[in-house]
């Protein structure tokens, strides 16, 4: 076999959030993108695995809370340690993709960077690779342009975003590539359906491959003031006062999403979409990953020592040397960490976040959090 082809692009790899909704496996010290929940290796192994070996290490960056840095350094060694950019408090998402794109920038404001996300899992990892590499090539040559990644959607998903396409502009490599039209955020269930049935509709996975250089001029136009402040940390990045600096100016940062602070602003023929199967699943919930590893809705999906009898369409995660066993359960998920179990029907899982709220209001329960 040949040599994998070197794909010329910046990926930064966002890994940060805490992720309640996986709760209690994913905690404040441990969030599910460092827990091992599939193939016995974390997300984040999984996704900067899919990257490799096409794309080289010192082109893969991990953004993440100043907390997790050694969190990162232990489960992903070979990425360089000037690759792993900690934010001292977290503050959403545009403050981390604004500083990476300016801390990419230094080194090559004109070079792609593909934004990508920790706690997702692909099964078709090679045409991944291939819309990474024709996406890299078609902004390098319209470096005017952001193009977004949409996943073929597999059924009415109310819990992501989607994106609807406009007509077909160019094919690169057997990869069709459209105009932009709209996006909806966790449309209602009645909306799902409607897009699912339309062929011009695709998942979001929050994908996007940019120049640093085009993402900084939408900071500059749309957040002014973040802008700045980005500006002046890019100048003095690598020296010695930019630590101190990082922690006196980041929180400062308005706590808003990448979406809302300059997506939702873009004019729509400054954006492209690649819509395509990878076989994406964005692992944000107990119910997101029993649908990414089950072959049917009524498989159960076990991970640990675990006995189930006449059980179906249900997710039994066991963490400890204990055996869990499970009769006769039907939509449940079942999670053992040794300090909590959590045992919930599907329909309730929304539930989880409120749960975790209500603990850390509590003295009693603020350590399970």
């Amino acid at each position: 076999m040949g040599e994998a082809q070197k794909i010329d692009l910046n990926c930064v790899v966002f890994a940060g959030g805490v992720g309640t909704r996986m709760w209690p496996l994913s905690r404040v010290e441990t969030p599910k993108q460092f827990e091992k929940m599939v193939n016995n290796k974390s997300t984040v192994q999984l996704t900067v695995a899919r990257l490799r070996p096409e794309i080289t290490w010192s082109n893969i960056y991990i953004s993440t809370g100043l907390i997790y840095a050694s969190l990162v350094k232990k489960q992903l060694p070979r990425i360089p340690e000037r690759n792993i950019i900690g934010e001292p408090q977290m503050r959403d998402v545009a403050g981390p993709v604004g500083l990476l794109s300016a801390i990419i920038a230094r080194k090559d404001e004109n070079k792609p960077m593909a934004i990508l996300w920790s706690d997702h899992v692909m099964h078709r990892v090679d045409l991944f690779k291939k819309v990474l590499q024709v996406g890299s090539e078609y902004i390098r040559k319209n470096p005017d342009k952001i193009l977004f990644l949409g996943q073929k959607p597999r059924f009415a998903n109310q819990n992501l975003g989607w994106i609807r396409t406009g007509n077909k502009i160019n094919e690169i490599g057997g990869l069709e590539i459209f105009k932009f039209r709209s996006w909806k955020y966790r449309p209602t269930l009645k909306l799902a359906q409607k897009f699912f049935k339309k062929k011009d509709y695709a998942w979001n996975p929050g994908y996007f491959i940019a120049t640093p250089k085009f993402i900084l001029d939408q900071y500059k136009k749309f957040m002014p003031q973040m802008y700045k402040k980005i500006c002046f940390l890019k100048a003095i990045y690598g020296t010695p006062a930019y630590g101190k600096q990082l922690a006196k100016i980041y929180p400062t940062f308005e706590k808003i999403s990448f979406d809302d602070a300059i997506l939702e602003k873009l004019e729509p023929n400054k954006a492209i979409v690649v819509s395509v199967d990878f076989g994406w699943s964005d692992l944000g919930t107990w119910i997101a990953l029993k649908e990414a590893l089950q072959k049917t809705p009524k498989d159960n999906v076990t991970k640990g020592q675990t006995f189930v009898s006449q059980c179906e369409d249900c997710l039994i995660y066991n963490y400890t040397n204990q055996l869990v066993t499970t009769i006769n359960l039907s939509k449940m998920i079942v999670v053992n960490t040794g300090d909590v179990l959590l045992v919930t029907t599907k329909e309730s899982m929304s539930n989880i976040k409120d749960i975790v709220n209500h603990f850390k209001t509590g003295e009693k329960y603020k350590k399970y959090t």
